[in-house]
């Protein structure tokens, strides 16, 4: 297996199997165009089998963190490390970009995310309420 970053839409274009819907022309140009945004290619010969993305945060008072913001394995490949493999992967861009850390999210059901971040050495805080708005809608 190797891992690559991908700086090419084409790239991403043809591991749309990888992600929850099919990539959008727009958002994946625009997501390649900044700096501060990663997204990683695990491949076994030559066929993407994974997929991670991460997006640099700084704060004032808090300096730049990495977050975890999609991971996606092609059912065939799970269960054989490419996860584990491309979340360890992130936190090494992390460490190397001066980010003094790396946070994901994910459901409080969803057992493989949980045991793919932590055998990637993540550790559980305390749990927390997500709240979210949808900006596509009129106002509420």
């Amino acid at each position: 297996m190797r891992i690559e970053r991908v700086t090419d839409a084409a790239a991403v274009h043809a591991a749309a199997d990888l992600f929850d819907a099919p990539p959008l022309a727009d958002a994946t140009e625009k997501f390649l165009a900044h700096p501060d945004h990663h997204l990683l290619l695990a491949y076994v010969d030559d066929r993407a089998v994974g997929m991670v993305t991460g997006v640099e945060m700084t704060h004032p008072d808090k300096g730049t963190e990495m977050f975890l913001y999609e991971l996606g394995v092609a059912p065939h490949a799970r269960l054989t490390g490419v996860g584990t493999a491309l979340v360890t992967a992130l936190a090494g861009i992390a460490r190397e970009r001066g980010c003094y850390g790396m946070w994901v999210g994910t459901e409080v059901d969803n057992e493989a995310a949980q045991k793919t971040y932590r055998r990637a050495g993540a550790n559980e805080e305390e749990r927390f309420l997500l709240l979210s708005w949808d900006t596509t809608q009129g106002e509420s």
